[in-house]
């Protein structure tokens, strides 16, 4: 699907009564030191404080009257949460939010008070204030026609968990496994990490991933830079840009592509740690997230 300024127009005639009219300025001191006229749009006035309650407003409104029926739930530790949980609330919908320990206190609260509810990991009840809902690893979540399994896989936090909904085949990895990449080392260690992504390299190859981020095109620099012999990846590299070109989503991905082409879950791949100067799983995992931290 190609996207045109009429598509953009007509999701505007559709939600322009749900959002506030934000000023475009300009700033004359920019404009100099770029030789540019640069206008900056104050999103910061929209509702929910961001400009992301434009897309929530407009993705929520157009679900079907089953879907909105069953609920809407997100994975956000800010303004991705709020502007789901208020677009929930204007239209009626329940809403149940996935937050990580390291969610500003001020953002899991304004979540809150847009009737949304906060979902954690059990052992973070007592470091995350606010939490609603609190699972546990092992944990089936049976809540409003979702059933999932959950899974604690820290790293990215100590708290950060996954859920996978079994029936459909889906996980939703937050912060852990991303499209050609994973996160960073914000309180979990390297072992913490690669334990982490040992776990859901287990899952059914077919499952569909869903990150919290969709950084693929730039991911995929990072590996073929030290997987270069990757058939496979520079198969998918063609179809990222593809879709890009296209105006569509590299997301979600499969754990058949992740294990194929993602060199974090290729750690134990002799051309990999040759390129590394590795000889075991653990160091080029570390020597790799380190590359990554700086590329």
């Amino acid at each position: 699907m190609n996207f045109s300024y009429k598509n953009i127009d007509t999701a505007h005639s559709e939600i322009k009564d749900q959002i506030i009219q934000t000023p475009l300025i300009s700033n004359d001191y920019i404009n100099k030191k770029l030789n540019a006229k640069i206008f900056f749009k104050l999103e910061n006035l929209q509702n929910t404080g961001s400009f992301k309650f434009r897309g929530a407003s407009y993705k929520i409104s157009k679900l079907s009257d089953e879907n909105k029926k069953n609920g809407v739930v997100a994975y956000s530790s800010g303004n991705h949460a709020q502007a789901v949980a208020y677009a929930s609330l204007q239209q009626n919908i329940n809403c149940k939010i996935i937050m990580p320990k390291n969610a500003p206190k001020i953002k899991i609260e304004n979540t809150k008070k847009y009737k949304a509810k906060v979902v954690g990991y059990a052992e973070d009840k007592n470091r995350i204030p606010g939490i609603d809902i609190c699972l546990k690893d092992q944990e089936i979540w049976n809540k409003n026609n979702f059933v999932a399994k959950i899974f604690h896989i820290p790293g990215h936090t100590l708290g950060h968990i996954c859920f996978y909904f079994f029936k459909e085949k889906i996980l939703f990895t937050g912060d852990t496994l991303f499209s050609l990449g994973c996160g960073r080392l914000f309180e979990g260690s390297y072992e913490q990490m690669l334990s982490s992504l040992n776990i859901l390299k287990n899952f059914p190859l077919e499952t569909k991933v869903y990150c919290g981020h969709e950084y693929t095109l730039q991911n995929s620099k990072f590996c073929i830079k030290y997987d270069s012999n990757n058939k496979q990846l520079k198969e998918k590299i063609i179809a990222i840009k593809k879709k890009l070109s296209d105006g569509l989503p590299t997301i979600p991905s499969t754990i058949k592509e992740e294990l194929e082409c993602n060199i974090f879950l290729r750690s134990e791949d002799k051309f990999v740690q040759r390129n590394l100067n590795s000889d075991n799983s653990i160091e080029t995992f570390s020597k790799l997230r380190d590359l990554k931290d700086n590329f």
